[in-house]
C-alpha cells in the first residue's frame, strides 16, 4: 500500500470521527434539559399528524384509505429533506470560530448535519410505526426498500445543503429566502391531498418535483405495498446524484473563499 493510500486512509478515518463527534454533540444539545427528551422525536410528528388531520380530512373530505398514515409518511420524510437543508444551510455560519482557528476540511459541517438529521429521522420512525399498528396496515416485504430511499434522500439533501451552506457565506439572504421556497415546496408537493386533485399543469410540475417521487415511493413501500421499479429507482438515484455531485462541485470551488466571508 502506497504513502498516499495510507494518507488517505487516515485524513477518512478522521473525517468520519469529526462527523460522528458532531452528531453525538449536536444529540446531546437538542435534548438537553427538555422534559421529554428524546420521546419528542416520536411526538411531534404524532401530534402534527393528529392536527393535520383533523384539519384536512374534515374541511376537505378526501378519498384516501389510511389517511393519517398518508400524512405522516409525507410530513416526516419531506422534515427529513427540510431540517437538513436548513441546517446545512447554516453551518459553515455557525462554524466559523472552529474554521478561523484550525485547518478542517469544510465540507464535514453540511454533511454532519445531514447526517443528524438522518438520526432523527429514525427515531421518528418510530412514530409511523406506531400509527402503522394502530390502522392494522400490515408490512410487506417492500420495507426493505427503505434503506435505498434513505440513500437517495440523503444524497440529494446533501447536494442541496451544500449548495445553500455555500451561498449562504456570500449571501446571507438565502437564509430567509430558503424558508420561503421550502414552504411553498411542502405545499407544492402532495402531503396532504391526493394527487388526483391536482389540475394537468401540476402533474407536469411533479415530475420533476424531487420530493413527490421520494414521498411516493416512501408511500408505495409502506402503505400501498408497490415494488418501485428499475425507472422509478433509477429516476429517483439520478435526481439525487446530479444534485450532490452539482452541491459537491460548487461548495469545492468556493470553499477557498469561506474564510474571507465568516
Amino acid at each position: 500500500m502506497s504513502a498516499q493510500s495510507v494518507q488517505n486512509q487516515t485524513g477518512l478515518r478522521r473525517d468520519w470521527f469529526t462527523i460522528t463527534s458532531l452528531v453525538s454533540k449536536d444529540f446531546k444539545l437538542k435534548y438537553r434539559r427538555s422534559v421529554l427528551g428524546v420521546l419528542w422525536s416520536v411526538l411531534n410528528p404524532l401530534l402534527m399528524m393528529c392536527v393535520l388531520t383533523a384539519v384536512f380530512s374534515t374541511f376537505f373530505r378526501f378519498e384516501l384509505e389510511h389517511y393519517p398514515f398518508y400524512l405522516i409518511l409525507g410530513t416526516t420524510l419531506f422534515s427529513l429533506m427540510s431540517d437538513s437543508t436548513n441546517t446545512a444551510m447554516t453551518s459553515i455560519i455557525d462554524s466559523a470560530p472552529l474554521i478561523k482557528k484550525i485547518r478542517i476540511d469544510k465540507i464535514i459541517f453540511p454533511l454532519e448535519k445531514v447526517l443528524f438529521q438522518m438520526v432523527n429521522f429514525a427515531i421518528s420512525l418510530i412514530a409511523v410505526v406506531i400509527v402503522m399498528v394502530f390502522l392494522q396496515i400490515p408490512p410487506t416485504f417492500n420495507l426493505a426498500f427503505l434503506p435505498l430511499l434513505l440513500v437517495y434522500v440523503a444524497l440529494f439533501s446533501a447536494g442541496l445543503g451544500l449548495i445553500l451552506s455555500t451561498l449562504a457565506v456570500f449571501f446571507r439572504d438565502v437564509v430567509h429566502i430558503w424558508s420561503v421556497v421550502t414552504t411553498a415546496w411542502m405545499y407544492a408537493t402532495p402531503l396532504f391531498y391526493p394527487v388526483s386533485i391536482l389540475p394537468d399543469w401540476m402533474l407536469g410540475f411533479e415530475a420533476f418535483n424531487p420530493m413527490y417521487h421520494y414521498v411516493t415511493y416512501f408511500r408505495d413501500i409502506a402503505l400501498w405495498g408497490n415494488t418501485p421499479g428499475a425507472i422509478e429507482n433509477l429516476v429517483c438515484f439520478a435526481m439525487a446524484a446530479v444534485t450532490f455531485l452539482v452541491g459537491f462541485f460548487v461548495f469545492r470551488r468556493a470553499q477557498k473563499k469561506f474564510i474571507l466571508y465568516v
